[in-house]
């Protein structure tokens, strides 16, 4: 039986590896828009930090700039979000296209998550004030004795991760990994035919000369006054997971004296070469994407694109 659900793309990949200049082409080819698979992005005042888009690119973009930064969203309110704006664009017979790094989000969205228990406002409280008596060290190490596999990879100064992994086992018994691992059982098919192709140059170099680059640019364009004028917001403090944005986190500590300046640059990009490698293992476990290289073969990924959107997609066209 012939496949009747609406197309859609997916461009991942890691940071720097050019997935929104070429979700921006496309777009434009397309006559669609770009729905922004990214945790920093969603959050208005975090711009230069995060590659923003801005003018006429920044309106091609949906869910950018919906929360503000003291603001909670969370994957699956991501999730729900998404494919509601997936549905707006496919009932215009236009081909929506996911753009970004965020992989929690991209499996919110496509897998769905485990019915984990929600947050606890004063068991996180309790948490926290144990953390400040007896340091996070502490609570990792706690965290290592009741589930292993989440403290493995989990670091001992994540303390956001640490305090959201101790609250879930506290309050169920269970320990995070478990739940994260769960089997939600067969469900419906995600209602969209999807595209999925990974940006990734093949040589790891590269991507981190476009890390660093792209830090400068970001320093050259005033990214440490955008943070000092989200320090001046009392809203804000280092836990949220605003701040805890790679780049963000480091340049907060930096301003508060942590750092020199050559010192939170290497920082910073060392962080975000972190960030690279962490998308890498998630990517690699999309056994349904095509990876290429978007420095060395364009072409190929033109031609993807032209032979998907040629499937019968109402409206899709490729100019």
């Amino acid at each position: 039986m012939e496949d009747a659900r609406p197309l859609a793309i997916a461009l991942m990949g890691p940071t720097a590896s050019g997935k929104t200049a070429l979700a921006v082409a496309w777009a434009r080819a397309l006559d669609t828009a770009i729905i922004s698979v990214d945790s920093a992005l969603v959050y208005r005042g975090l711009d230069i930090g995060s590659a923003k888009p801005t003018g006429e690119e920044r309106a091609l973009h949906r869910l950018v700039d919906i929360r503000d930064p003291h603001e909670p969203y969370s994957a699956a309110q991501f999730a729900t979000d998404a494919l509601l704006e997936m549905q707006a664009l496919a009932k215009q017979g236009r081909i929506p296209i996911l753009c970004g790094g965020t992989g929690l989000y991209f499996r919110a969205l496509f897998d769905g998550l485990s019915d984990m228990p929600d947050a606890d406002p004063e068991l996180r409280a309790a948490l926290l004030e144990e953390a400040g008596e007896h340091g996070w060290p502490a609570m990792h190490a706690e965290l290592a004795r009741v589930d292993p596999v989440a403290a493995a990879r989990i670091h001992a100064g994540d303390s956001q991760r640490v305090t959201r992994a101790l609250e879930v086992y506290r309050a169920s018994g269970r320990a995070i990994s478990d739940w994260q691992g769960a089997d939600a059982g067969p469900g419906a098919p995600f209602p969209f035919r999807v595209l999925k192709l990974v940006l990734a140059p093949d040589d790891r170099a590269v991507l981190h000369e476009r890390i660093a680059l792209r830090f400068d640019q970001m320093l050259a364009s005033g990214f440490l006054d955008e943070v000092r004028g989200l320090l001046a917001d009392s809203r804000l403090h280092e836990d949220l997971p605003s701040m805890r944005a790679v780049g963000y986190r480091q340049a907060w500590s930096h301003l508060r004296g942590a750092t020199d300046a050559a010192g939170f640059r290497e920082q910073a990009i060392a962080a975000t070469r972190q960030l690279a490698k962490r998308q890498f293992t998630w990517l690699r476990r999309e056994h349904d994407a095509r990876w290429l290289d978007p420095l060395r073969q364009q072409g190929e990924l033109d031609a993807a694109l032209a032979l998907f959107a040629a499937r019968g997609q109402p409206g899709g066209r490729v100019e």
